[in-house]
């Protein structure tokens, strides 16, 4: 009687074909040249795949048989996901996968680097965030920012802000444009992890991302999964909100409004990085201009074919995560472990999504590294060689990205 592979996961499987964007059962039963109902069985637990078809399901999904045999990395909380009910199902199943491989990346580093700690303070004091107004968001926003010491003008890059508090930060192509970003309390290191999106990004628009995920991870933290489904408008809505206060105080913003014209927003946006759009909406939710105003605004907006791309989008460069990918180099460059090592050990990912999620170039972990030779100097040589005392130092250098 056939048992199957002891250990084996079956969420693992189901989470591997989400990644792939492996649409259905029968799809991956064509790949292995299996019956639909064996995969059933497989991704529903009745049975495990025997070894063979463990080593033919690994080299399909591109993983390590070690893949299925380890638990998955999910959150006990749910994860924050923009436009649930436009986005399609297959995209939000890869979108779940790729934030259960960030968590595994970060848990696997974690055993080797020290993480900074997290700074996220409890701004709720135990209400619910049904029960924040507007000005307690604007508030909230404004306390962090001096709380993080990040003073009251712009701030120019939430993404270096997020990993300096502690959360894991990593950006992918999502491969379609309605998916956003993502935020997710991890179970193991109960810490925010985000995962952004690069699709077709710019640098205001990837602030503007980074703030509402930091939204959600601050406002949002007890949210239920519940609650997320029967109330996801509003929860969007306050992640917006707070994401505008943050990037746009109202203390020292609007102070700083010339006029409220599409040419008076277009001169702060070189200041703030925040897109006219965002700063139309806003002053519409300051009541600083009336709705009819804001209207004409965005209809000379979309005239000028600024839904497409707005001026200077092109001129900035967008804010990478780095604590991941720094992480990793120092793990290898310091000789603690080799990438070989790392792979064939610790991870069960293939290497191109390690090196996607983290930021890597492509084939990074193919180019071999060189061993590390420690060295010491000699003593007081001047003596012997008639040279001066001291001399250049030359810098090694590190991971190349």
């Amino acid at each position: 009687m056939r048992v199957g592979t002891p250990g084996f996961v079956p969420e693992r499987l189901v989470e591997a074909r989400a990644a792939r964007r492996v649409q259905s059962m029968k799809e991956l039963a064509l790949m292995l040249g299996v019956s639909p109902s064996s995969v059933s069985r497989w991704e529903t637990g009745k049975q495990a795949p025997e070894a063979d078809a463990l080593t033919e399901l690994a080299k399909a999904l591109r993983v390590r048989r070690e893949f299925f045999l380890r638990p998955v990395f999910d959150s006990p909380r749910p994860m924050f996901y923009r436009k649930l009910v436009s986005t399609l199902k297959r995209d939000r199943e890869y979108q779940t996968s790729q934030v259960s491989w960030l968590h595994e990346i970060s848990d696997v580093l974690q055993h080797y680097v020290d993480f900074p700690e997290l700074d996220i303070p409890d701004v709720l004091g135990g209400a619910s965030y049904s029960q924040l107004r507007e000005e307690d968001i604007e508030g909230i926003a404004g306390e962090l920012r001096s709380h993080w010491q990040l003073g009251e003008g712009p701030c120019t890059n939430v993404v270096a802000v997020l990993e300096k508090i502690g959360c894991v930060v990593g950006s992918i192509e999502m491969g379609t444009s309605k998916l956003d970003g993502v935020c997710s309390w991890s179970k193991s290191e109960d810490r925010p992890h985000v995962l952004l999106s690069s699709d077709k990004m710019n640098l205001p628009r990837r602030q503007m991302d980074a703030a509402h995920e930091l939204g959600h991870a601050v406002l949002h933290r007890n949210v239920s999964a519940k609650a997320l489904r029967d109330d996801l408008p509003e929860i969007e809505r306050q992640a917006f909100r707070f994401a505008s206060a943050f990037l746009m105080p109202q203390t020292t913003y609007v102070s700083e409004v010339p006029n409220y014209s599409l040419a008076g927003l277009l001169s702060l946006k070189e200041r703030w990085r925040v897109s006219v759009k965002a700063q139309i909406k806003r002053l519409v939710d300051l009541e600083i201009i009336p709705q009819d105003h804001a209207t004409q605004l965005y209809k000379t907006y979309s005239a000028k074919g600024w839904n497409r791309q707005e001026p200077m989008d092109k001129e900035w460069a967008v804010p990478k995560p780095r604590m991941l990918h720094d992480a990793l180099c120092l793990i290898v460059d310091s000789g603690t472990r080799s990438k070989d090592d790392l792979l064939s050990v610790e991870f069960t990912l293939h290497p191109g999504d390690i090196e996607n999620l983290v930021g890597l170039p492509s084939g990074w972990f193919s180019k071999k590294t060189g061993d590390v030779v420690s060295l010491t100097l000699k003593t007081d040589t001047s003596r012997e060689t008639g040279a001066p005392a001291g001399g250049s130092v030359i810098p090694f250098s590190r991971c190349k990205s």
